[in-house]
């Protein structure tokens, strides 16, 4: 009740400093405030002021009727509430949807076709449900695979290239310079600079400062999605930014050389075998530093 007659005090202008600092502090303020801002600006048609008098002269007068003031702020409060509901429901609609997997975690949801995506560590989407069924458009940063339900053309944008694909299974990686894409079932289309190129069941492309590789696979998933980070001619550097990706961890690398291409597969969930198979890899020796970082050193 208090915060129904601070609410409307407030929208009169008739909030003291003291009260106005109180009604500031409540947790629906931002929320008042945020559909006075759409209000304010709403516009009504111009009024015939004579015709408005006439017409109130000619009827029978009533005998008044009292409107208790706590009805008053009751109607109000009601009122707003519908309104923000509707603000609510439409910006959540309308308003871009953002999807994220944390470092050592993994994320599955579905769009709104039903269309499944799991993001690997460290991504994040972003899509509109707006129009979704007609424009089934999506950002990615980082790396997702995707099982498309069929229908109309469904395209994945990254910072390095864009996959258009119509009902298929993919799997998009794009970090830092490196682009990869890998087709399960179905085709995709993939678009990289100035390079398009046609991919269909078990092929695979992969981009990086302007060079292309291509190749074919035999799995029918991401290793990723089994536990296991699969690499095909990565640099250490790449390769250790994964590591740190998957097991959420920070790595420290002491090393000259680091031109050698690493082409293979780690356990996404076992860090002491991971840790072996690099060290013995590249000559390394790991270990724990403060704060539970990893410390690679030369042998």
């Amino acid at each position: 009740m208090k915060e129904n007659r601070l609410l409307a005090k407030w929208l009169s202008n008739d909030l003291t400093e003291e009260e106005l600092a109180e009604f500031k502090a409540s947790p629906d303020f931002e929320r008042y405030e945020k559909i006075k801002r759409y209000t304010e600006h709403l516009e009504v048609g111009e009024l015939d002021e004579n015709a408005m008098l006439s017409n109130i002269l000619s009827q029978k007068k009533a005998t008044p009727k009292v409107v208790p003031l706590y009805k008053k702020w009751a109607f109000r409060a009601a009122a707003i509430f519908v309104l923000a509901l509707g603000i609510t429901l439409v910006m959540q609609f309308v308003l871009p949807q953002t999807q994220t997997a944390g470092l050592g975690e993994k994320t599955t949801f579905s769009l709104p076709d039903h269309s499944e995506v799991v993001l690997n560590s460290g991504s994040e989407i972003h899509y509109k449900k707006w129009n979704w069924d007609h424009h089934r458009h999506l950002e990615l940063q980082g790396e997702a695979y995707f099982r498309v339900a069929k229908g109309r053309r469904f395209e994945v944008q990254t910072n390095l290239g864009k996959v258009t694909v119509l009902g298929t299974q993919f799997n998009v990686k794009a970090r830092k310079n490196r682009f990869d894409v890998v087709c399960y079932e179905g085709r995709v289309k993939v678009n990289y600079a100035n390079t398009q190129i046609l991919l269909t069941h078990g092929q695979s492309v992969s981009f990086e400062n302007g060079k292309q590789v291509n190749r074919n696979i035999v799995a029918s998933q991401p290793e990723w999605m089994n536990h296991q980070i699969c690499f095909y001619k990565e640099n250490i550097k790449s390769l250790l930014e994964e590591v740190e990706r998957q097991y959420n961890i920070k790595i420290e690398l002491h090393t000259k050389d680091t031109t050698a291409l690493f082409t293979g597969k780690l356990p996404a969930n076992d860090l002491t075998v991971a840790l072996q198979i690099i060290s013995t890899t590249y000559y390394l020796e790991a270990r724990k530093g403060a704060d539970a970082k990893i410390i690679f050193d030369e042998k």
